[in-house]
């Protein structure tokens, strides 16, 4: 990258500083569901405000969080209770790398969120999610995504265990039998995942669509401002708006306007401090990014026989 354009994109993200930072969430308005919750997800976060958002935001879905306190031996608990759990739901930070390589070696790696800063640093494992807690209001999808980004970097599927890797006495291993718990609660087929249509953005109420919306655009903003600078966080803001895009059913016409609005702002704040804007053409290639991969997971949400249409 050249000299200049680099000094100007650092102009450019200093310019923007504000909005490095956002309070939490505002507390979601959702209608009490009848039905049982899907998910069981134990929560490993150590802040109460994060974490009282986290429930919040999750009431009335089909996810249930249990909160395990991450000070007090979190791994014997998450082993008494292993049949219980389906995904974890982590704090960056919380607990320390002992604790992961802990769960590891007894064969507790789950799906999970990570909430936290965008570093691009793995938490836990290379199938985890992230999502910074200024956009708390995409942690539904972010589950959705963790749990089928899981059993597809795990590759396992109903079916696919055969005698060779039976576990010792011809038990069942653990991961087959969590794959297996997860597709028949959530309507899994293999490693395609059957959408939730009433959590698609057009389903919902007007102010929790302008909500998602909202945090749709803080999520490609921190892409923007880490695109050339940053890639690890990048790829993780990428991650985030492409599976809560897809999770959400966000038509592509929005993610373009959400593009289109952002470079406008930057635009017209780089004009105002008597900065060059030429190089702004140059994040194209951030919605290009955007594009294709959420073509990919389009391509990879329906098996060959369609069997499992969202």
């Amino acid at each position: 990258m050249q000299v200049g354009k680099q000094t100007t994109i650092l102009q450019l993200q200093a310019s923007f500083r504000q909005y490095g930072r956002q309070p939490l969430p505002a507390v979601p308005r959702y209608k009490p569901s009848m039905a049982e919750p899907s998910l069981t997800i134990a929560s490993l976060i150590r802040d109460p405000s994060i974490g009282q958002v986290c429930s919040r935001w999750l009431k009335g879905g089909r996810c249930h969080m249990v909160w395990v306190d991450p000070s007090s031996n979190p791994v014997a608990e998450l082993e008494r209770r292993r049949e219980e759990f389906d995904a974890l739901l982590l704090e960056q930070g919380a607990v320390g790398p002992s604790v992961y390589q802990s769960l590891s070696d007894l064969g507790l790696v789950l799906p999970a969120v990570v909430i936290g800063a965008g570093t691009g640093e793995v938490e836990f494992h290379d199938a985890e999610v992230h999502l910074p807690t200024n956009q708390l209001e995409q942690l539904s999808y972010s589950l959705d995504a963790a749990v089928s980004r899981f059993l597809r970097r795990g590759g396992v599927g109903a079916g696919d265990v055969s005698a060779d890797q039976l576990a010792p006495g011809g038990e069942t291993p653990d991961r087959w039998k969590l794959a297996n718990r997860l597709q028949g609660r959530l309507g899994l087929l293999g490693v395609f995942y059957k959408r939730d249509s009433s959590r698609f953005l057009r389903n919902l109420s007007a102010a929790d669509r302008d909500a998602l919306l909202q945090s749709l655009e803080r999520t490609y903003r921190d892409l923007l401002l880490s695109y050339f600078r940053d890639p690890s966080a990048a790829n993780q803001a990428l991650e985030s708006f492409v599976n809560t895009a897809f999770f959400s059913d966000l038509p592509i016409t929005k993610a373009v306007e959400i593009h289109m609005n952002l470079i406008d702002g930057f635009a017209k704040q780089l004009k105002l401090e008597g900065n060059q804007n030429d190089f702004l053409q140059d994040y194209r290639l951030a919605l290009l990014d955007v594009m294709a991969h959420l073509c990919e997971m389009y391509r990879r949400s329906v098996p060959p026989d369609g069997s499992a249409a969202s």
